[in-house]
C-alpha cells in the first residue's frame, strides 16, 4: 500500500489546480479557512474520468452537480458550459489525455464568520478542481469488505443521494473496516438491509441473477446505472431489491462500482469468501461490456 502511495505521489507531484478560475501548482493552491467546505463540509462535488481526451459521461455528472447544489440552496456561479470550460482548461493545463481524473468541488465559500448561517458565505461559490494521473490497472484485484455498524441514513437525516462534503459518516466506516483489515465497509440502511460501501454502489450475483440495492440510501451512482442498464440491454436478470446478509453470504459473485473503480470484484466479506460455484462469471461479461461502453461511446 504504502508503495503505490508513494508511486501516486509522485506521478502526481506537478499538476495544476484550479481554484476559481486560475491554475496553480499543487503546492500552491490554496483556499481560506474561512471557506464554508472547509468549516462546515458544506458544498458538493463530482469525481470525473478522462478517457482518450473525453470526460466519461459529463453532462449526467454536471446534472447531478447541479441538482445537488439546487438541493443545498447552492448558487455555483458559473453556468454547465463554463464548467465544462474549466475543466477543459485544467486539461490543457496538466497535459492530460487519457487515465487520469478530476474532482470538481463547489463550496458555499468563505464566510465573515465560523459559524454555520449560509448568509454567512457572503462572496459566491467556491470551485475548485483537481486533477491526477489514474493508474487503471491497480483497480482490477479484488477487494475485501467488513460489515460496519454505520449505517447510511434516511433523507431526513443527511440524504445520502447528496455527493456532499460533509462525509465524516463515511469515513469512520472506513476507518471501522481498516481496523478489520478491509479495504471498503459494507453499509446498511436504517432497515439492515444491504446498502452500499463507503465509496463505492454494491451488487451481489445469485443464481444467474444481478441484485443490488433499492437506492433508496445510497448515491444512485452512474456508474451504478450504466451496470443497470448493461444488464437490461443484455439480458442479464436484475433486480433493485432490499436483501440481507445472510443473501450476501451465500452470493455466487459480489461487485462494487464507482467511477474510477469501474467495475471491481469482491473476493471477500466479513472474511468469507464469495466463490463462483456456478461459473456464471457475471461480473467478467459486466466489465466487458462496460469497456465496450467506455471505449466506443
Amino acid at each position: 500500500m504504502t508503495k503505490d502511495l508513494n508511486k501516486h505521489i509522485k506521478k502526481n507531484a506537478d499538476v495544476m489546480i484550479y481554484v476559481d478560475g486560475e491554475l496553480f501548482h499543487r503546492n500552491e493552491a490554496k483556499i481560506s479557512v474561512f471557506d464554508s467546505g472547509f468549516m462546515m463540509g458544506d458544498g458538493v462535488w463530482e469525481g470525473l474520468r478522462l478517457v482518450k481526451n473525453n470526460w466519461l459521461f459529463l453532462d449526467e455528472h454536471l446534472e447531478r452537480l447541479s441538482e445537488a447544489a439546487k438541493a443545498i440552496d447552492l448558487d455555483i456561479g458559473l453556468s454547465i458550459d463554463e464548467l465544462k470550460d474549466a475543466l477543459d482548461k485544467t486539461k490543457s493545463a496538466n497535459n492530460m489525455t487519457d487515465q487520469a481524473h478530476a474532482r470538481l468541488m463547489v463550496t458555499r465559500g468563505p464566510k465573515v464568520k465560523p459559524f454555520q448561517k449560509p448568509s454567512y458565505s457572503m462572496d459566491g461559490s467556491t470551485i475548485v478542481i483537481i486533477m491526477e494521473h489514474s493508474d487503471e490497472s491497480a483497480n482490477i484485484e479484488p477487494i475485501t469488505l467488513a460489515t460496519v455498524p454505520q449505517i447510511r441514513g434516511t433523507p431526513m437525516m443527511q440524504d445520502p443521494k447528496l455527493n456532499s462534503h460533509s462525509k465524516l459518516n463515511c469515513i469512520l466506516a472506513c476507518i471501522q473496516a481498516e481496523k478489520a483489515g478491509a479495504d471498503e465497509a459494507l453499509m446498511l440502511d436504517p432497515l439492515g438491509f444491504v446498502n452500499t460501501t463507503n465509496s463505492c454502489n454494491f451488487f451481489i450475483v445469485k443464481n444467474g441473477e444481478v441484485w443490488t440495492s433499492t437506492g433508496d440510501y445510497c448515491m444512485n451512482g452512474i456508474t451504478r446505472k450504466k451496470v443497470i442498464f448493461l444488464c437490461e440491454e443484455n439480458n442479464i436478470p436484475i433486480f433493485k431489491k432490499n436483501f440481507s446478509l445472510v443473501d450476501v453470504y451465500s452470493a455466487d459473485e459480489a461487485f462494487v462500482t464507482g467511477t474510477l473503480g469501474s467495475i471491481r470484484p469482491v473476493n471477500v466479506i466479513d472474511g468469507r469468501k464469495i466463490e463462483d460455484q456456478c461459473n456464471h462469471k457475471i461480473t467478467d461479461k459486466l466489465q466487458s461490456l462496460y469497456l465496450q461502453l467506455v471505449t466506443n461511446g
